[in-house]
C-alpha cells in the first residue's frame, strides 16, 4: 500500500489543498531468485485542479540482500514493539486478575445467599409441615416466603417468541464455533500450513470454511434447545421446529448479505475497487446452499432426536403468574447495560490491537493473546450474567431468557461505542466510502458480538438457574 495524495499547503494560493503524488518509487530486496520485500514510496506532490493534465511516473531499484532469509521476510512487518509491548502483558494479566477475583467474588456471594436461600426455604417447610394448614401458616408464607423459590413453576417456561429464540442460540453456538476454530488454526499454523498472514486472503477463506462447517453447530443447538421445551411427543405435534430451522438456517446470512450488498453498491457508485466481484458472491452463495444448509439441516435432525429430551426440575404451572413491579437494581432496564461493562472491560485493550491491525493494515500474529482474551470473556460474561439473573429472580421475574441474552449481549453495544471513539481519535478517515465501510464492518461485527456473548451467556446461566431449582424441596 502506499500514499494516494495528501493535504498540504500550497504556496501559490496561500490556502491548505489537496495534492496527489505523481511519483512513485519502487524499492525491490531479493536475495537469489527470490523476492524478500518491496516499499514504495510516494513523491512530487502536486495539486488537484479541475482540467489540468498529469504525467504519472515510477522508477525501480533493486538490492541483494545476502543476510535476509526468505522464511524471515514477513519479520519486519511484524511490529513486535507495539503487539508485544508492555501494556499488552499487562492488560492481558490484569483481565486474568479480574476474572480470579470476579469469580471468588460470584462463588462466594452466590453460594453464602444460596445456603441462607436454602436455609430459609427449609426451615419454613419444616415449619409449615409442624403448623399445618392453619392461619400461622398463611402468614408465614406472607411474610418470608418470597424471592426465586416463589416463581419455580414458571421459570422453566419456554421464552417468548421460542422460535426466533432458539435461532438466536443456534447462531450464537456457530459463531462462538468459528471464532476459536479461527483462533486455533492461525495458532497452528508457523507448524502446521505456514502462518496466516502470509498468504494474502487466506484469514477470509479461513472464516468462510469456518462458518459453512460450523453450520452444523447451529442446527444442532437451536434444533435441540427448541425440543426441549416440549416434553412428549404429543405436545410437539404443533409446533413449528422447521420454521425455526429456517430461521436459523438464514438469519445471520442475511445480516451479513444485506450489509455487504449496500456497501457494494457504495463501492460501485464510487468505482472502487473495493467492491465484491460478483463471481466471488455466487462463489460464497454456493458453498452456503450445497454446505451450510445441508449441514445445518443434519444437524437440526440429529438435536431434535438425541440432544432434545428435557426433564426440568420443577414441574411449570399451567397459568403463568404476575410478574410484580421490581426495584430498580433489579429491573431488566437497569440490569442488561450494566451486566455488560465488565465483559467490555476484560477485552477493550485487545479491542484496540484488534482495530489497529483491521484499520491501520497491521498484521496481527499474537493469536495466543486472543485465546487467553477469549476464554476471559466467556469467564467473566458467564459470571456477570449469573449474577444478574439471581437478581432478577429474586424480584420474582420468570422471564430470565430473553433478559440474560440481552444483558450479556450488551457487551457488543459498549464494544460498538468504543469503534466510535476510535474512529474519531486513531484513525484518519474521512467521506462518505471510508465511513460506510468502517462503520459497515465495525457493526457486522458487533452483531456477531452480541449473538455470541449472549448465547454464552445463557449457556452459563441456564446450567445455574436448574442447579439451584434442583437442590431446593418443592411443595
Amino acid at each position: 500500500w502506499g500514499m494516494v495524495g495528501e493535504t498540504l499547503r500550497d504556496d501559490t494560493h496561500g490556502r491548505m489543498e489537496k495534492h496527489i503524488f505523481t511519483h512513485r518509487t519502487l524499492h525491490i530486496a531479493y536475495n537469489n531468485d527470490r523476492i524478500l520485500e518491496v516499499n514504495l514510496t510516494s513523491e512530487n506532490p502536486v495539486p488537484i485542479e479541475e482540467g489540468r493534465l498529469l504525467q504519472f511516473t515510477y522508477s525501480v531499484t533493486w538490492k541483494l540482500e545476502t543476510h535476509k532469509q526468505f522464511d524471515n521476510r514477513f519479520n519486519r512487518y511484524l511490529e513486535y514493539d507495539f503487539f508485544e509491548h508492555k501494556i499488552h502483558w499487562f492488560s492481558v494479566f490484569n483481565s486474568f486478575m479480574m476474572v480470579i477475583f470476579l469469580c471468588g467474588l460470584v462463588a462466594l456471594i452466590l453460594l453464602r445467599t444460596l445456603r441462607n436461600d436454602f436455609a430459609r426455604y427449609a426451615k419454613e417447610d419444616d415449619f409449615d409441615m409442624e403448623v399445618g394448614t392453619g392461619i400461622e401458616r398463611g402468614a408465614s408464607h406472607l411474610g418470608e416466603d418470597s424471592g426465586w423459590k416463589q416463581v419455580h413453576g414458571d421459570v422453566f417456561r419456554a421464552p417468548d417468541n421460542l422460535v426466533l429464540f432458539s435461532a438466536f442460540i443456534g447462531t450464537g453456538w456457530q459463531l462462538s464455533t468459528l471464532v476459536l476454530g479461527v483462533i486455533l488454526y492461525a495458532m497452528a499454523g508457523p507448524y502446521l500450513h505456514g502462518a496466516i498472514y502470509e498468504d494474502r486472503g487466506e484469514m477470509v477463506s479461513t472464516f468462510i470454511v469456518c462458518f459453512a462447517l460450523s453450520s452444523f453447530v447451529a442446527g444442532l443447538t437451536s434444533g435441540s434447545y427448541y425440543r426441549q421445551h416440549f416434553v412428549t411427543n404429543r405436545s410437539e405435534t404443533n409446533s413449528q421446529w422447521q420454521l425455526a430451522m429456517v430461521y436459523t438456517v438464514i438469519l445471520f446470512p442475511s445480516i451479513v448479505s444485506n450489509i455487504i450488498f449496500i456497501l457494494n453498491l457504495i463501492s460501485i457508485y464510487y468505482d472502487t475497487i473495493s467492491a465484491i466481484p460478483l463471481g466471488v458472491i455466487i462463489k460464497m452463495m454456493l458453498i452456503w446452499i450445497f454446505v451450510s444448509v445441508p449441514l445445518a439441516i443434519g444437524g437440526t435432525i440429529i438435536g431434535r432426536h438425541w440432544f432434545g429430551k428435557n426433564d426440568p426440575p420443577c414441574r411449570i404451572n399451567s397459568i403463568p403468574r404476575p410478574i410484580p413491579v421490581a426495584n430498580w437494581y433489579s429491573d431488566p432496564s437497569f440490569i442488561i447495560p450494566i451486566t455488560g461493562l465488565l465483559p467490555f472491560g476484560s477485552i477493550f485493550i485487545e479491542m484496540y490491537y484488534v482495530f489497529s491491525a483491521f484499520w491501520s493494515y497491521k498484521f496481527y500474529y499474537v493469536y495466543g493473546f486472543m485465546l487467553l482474551v477469549y476464554i476471559i470473556l466467556v469467564t467473566v460474561t458467564i459470571c456477570t450474567t449469573i449474577v444478574s439473573t439471581y437478581f432478577l429472580l429474586n424480584s420474582e421475574n420468570y422471564q430470565w431468557q430473553w433478559i440474560a441474552y440481552e444483558a450479556s449481549g450488551s457487551t457488543a453495544l459498549y464494544v460498538f461505542l468504543y469503534s466510535i471513539f476510535y474512529f474519531f481519535y486513531k484513525t484518519q478517515m474521512n467521506g462518505f466510502l471510508q465511513i460506510s465501510y468502517y462503520f459497515g464492518y465495525m457493526g457486522l461485527f458487533c452483531i456477531a458480538l452480541f449473538f455470541m456473548c449472549g448465547t454464552i451467556g445463557h449457556w452459563g446461566t441456564n446450567i445455574f438457574v436448574r442447579k439451584i431449582y434442583s437442590n431446593v424441596k418443592i411443595d
